[in-house]
């Protein structure tokens, strides 16, 4: 009898072992005309999010493989007469949490007595299902720093605090640099307008901040800075007078923070990707010395350019996607979605496989 139960045991651990494997294959790019995507993946389903121009809110689609996709239709309307919003709606993020959904996004603000042509603030809405309907909390944005405010990505930390970043918008920020000074000796510029990154504590309601945003990241100010090159050709190309530092995705690998962000116009060729990483949420955040780690291919025999505004979904293997809005010539000026692996090597460094155009097959268990 004992025989009889070992061998069964035996083989039932030997047919967990050999679980069957799955895939997805998909080629990019995908066809969701999507500026700012962001994907997640909830009880076996992937919901697709981004930034689109023929709504005031926000489209959604799901998928099963990567391949197949669904318009579930917009999800969140805003610009109504109870919002806060007016338009310009860009950058959702939704994240499962406390078994609801929470959209969190960028939109011009109804309060605006100067009349500023850039009055972004970032809100938060709510729903019990990923394709929404989402419901707008507080009444309004979730604060209000005082100067235009972009791009809201949320970490949850396993201290049990969560985490804001955000944008702070070029519009009315000059800022003095070597760089500043090699425009107008060149005669491109008078002045060079810079977005800068900030974190801050929420509160665990949605319901506001908690302290004061602390500065994390912006462009560098010496043309010799190994980051300059890279991040300063919207300038140097003579593109526009603003230097970027937005759309980031924070996450822990291994006891380090890894905060990805985007550099250069995002309407451009030069968008582009690089990290920084940090031993607190709150930093201070050292730039990689391999960035950018997603860029332009197309002067190297490619056709993707403007790639950028990425995150990074989690697979419960262990794998890491990173997805991001690009351009090709077929898609034109259209924002379109990829989804490329990426991997955190053994020494730390940030790599992103792509872009790509080519067939994917990538395993999800």
């Amino acid at each position: 009898m004992k025989k009889i139960l070992y061998l069964l045991i035996l083989i039932g651990c030997l047919s967990c072992s050999h679980k069957k494997e799955a895939f997805v294959e998909f080629e990019n790019p995908i066809d969701i005309k999507f500026g700012d995507p962001y994907l997640i993946q909830s009880k076996g389903v992937f919901y697709l999010y981004g930034t689109s121009n023929d709504v005031n809110g926000f489209r959604a689609y799901s998928s099963l493989d990567l391949k197949q996709w669904k318009d579930e239709g917009v999800v969140y309307q805003g610009a109504t007469e109870d919002s806060w919003t007016v338009d310009c709606f860009w950058a959702p993020e939704v994240y499962e949490w406390n078994g609801k959904y929470y959209l969190w996004y960028s939109a011009n603000w109804k309060n605006n007595p100067t009349n500023e042509l850039e009055n972004f603030r970032i809100g938060v809405a709510v729903s019990d299902n990923p394709t929404g309907p989402f419901v707008e909390m507080n009444g309004g944005p979730v604060f209000d720093p005082g100067y235009p405010i972009i791009d809201a990505n949320l970490h949850f930390d396993e201290s049990g605090k969560i985490y804001l970043y955000y944008s702070r918008c070029c519009y009315k920020n000059p800022v003095e640099s070597e760089v500043a000074d090699w425009a107008r000796e060149k005669g491109l510029f008078e002045e060079i307008e810079e977005s800068w990154i900030y974190g801050v504590e929420l509160k665990p309601d949605f319901s506001g901040i908690i302290g004061d945003p602390v500065l994390l990241l912006q462009p560098p100010y010496a043309m010799d800075d190994k980051q300059a090159e890279w991040e300063s050709r919207s300038v140097t190309s003579g593109e526009v007078n603003r230097r970027w530092t937005e759309g980031s995705f924070t996450f822990k690998e291994n006891g380090i923070y890894y905060m990805m962000y985007s550099a250069n116009y995002f309407g451009g060729a030069n968008y582009a990707v690089g990290y920084a990483t940090a031993e607190n949420p709150l930093g201070p955040y050292v730039k990689a010395d391999n960035n950018p780690v997603l860029q332009k291919n197309s002067n190297q025999g490619g056709d993707v350019t403007g790639t950028g505004h990425n995150m990074v979904l989690s697979l419960e293997n262990g794998k890491k996607l990173c997805v991001y809005h690009a351009r090709t010539h077929a898609t034109g000026d259209d924002r379109v979605v990829f989804i490329d692996e990426m991997e955190i090597l053994d020494d730390g460094r940030l790599i992103v496989h792509g872009p790509t155009t080519e067939r994917q097959k990538i395993k999800v268990k």
